[in-house]
């Protein structure tokens, strides 16, 4: 009994994706393949010996209605579904490159749409530097007043007023905060002409002959 209990288990998982891969059967086709001995077989169901080949489907006129391809094992379903992802992801790629063109092209239907938002861009990181650099050198004003009140000092700076020293303290931080905006100011305007150089690369891609 326990025997026959395995040699059933046995006939079901050889049978399985042949039975699974049946369930596209055409009603009232002619199946027909050349299995791995050379020979042409037909039917009138899915075929078998041809688990592992491709099977054709014939109309009542000998026309091909459709092609089956062979069953996949679990390690070439599980290459497949991977080759689809990645062909699905790069087709998503693709997509959303069309959709980032077509936004670009409206946004920029020209160079001299271009140009003109470039020059905007840059133009208010330049004035947000302009005023850091007035911030500084009006600081500077108040460090020089600072610095000629601290000249009395000059021998022993712990002997000066809390208060100026507390001023001192702060005209340097706020020095440190302008230079570091004015800084930043410059590395935005490059971040900026950089971009823009960018999209300026693929827009003459993109734009009709005479628009750039």
């Amino acid at each position: 009994m326990k025997r026959s209990s395995q040699l059933m288990l046995a006939v079901a998982v050889c049978s399985a994706p042949f039975l699974a891969w049946a369930q596209g059967t055409v009603v009232g086709g002619i199946y027909t393949c050349v299995d791995a001995q050379g020979r042409k077989l037909t039917s009138d169901r899915p075929i078998p010996e041809c688990l592992d080949r491709e099977q054709k489907v014939l109309n009542p006129s000998g026309t091909v209605a459709q092609k089956i391809g062979p069953s996949l094992t679990a390690a070439e379903r599980a290459q497949k579904e991977a080759k689809d992802k990645q062909e699905q992801e790069a087709n998503n790629r693709t997509a959303e490159d069309r959709r980032r063109d077509k936004a670009l092209l409206m946004r920029f239907p020209n160079r001299a749409a271009h140009d003109r938002e470039r020059a905007e861009a840059v133009a208010q990181s330049v004035a947000a530097a302009k005023v850091a650099v007035a911030r500084l050198s009006e600081l500077g004003v108040q460090r020089k007043k600072l610095d000629d009140e601290m000249e009395f000092y000059r021998k022993d700076p712990t002997k000066a007023p809390q208060y100026l020293r507390r001023q001192v303290e702060e005209n340097n931080l706020n020095m440190d905060a302008q230079k570091r905006l004015i800084l930043d100011q410059e590395e935005e305007t490059k971040r900026i002409n950089t971009r823009f150089d960018a999209e300026l690369v693929r827009l003459r891609q993109l734009w009709p002959p005479g628009t750039h």
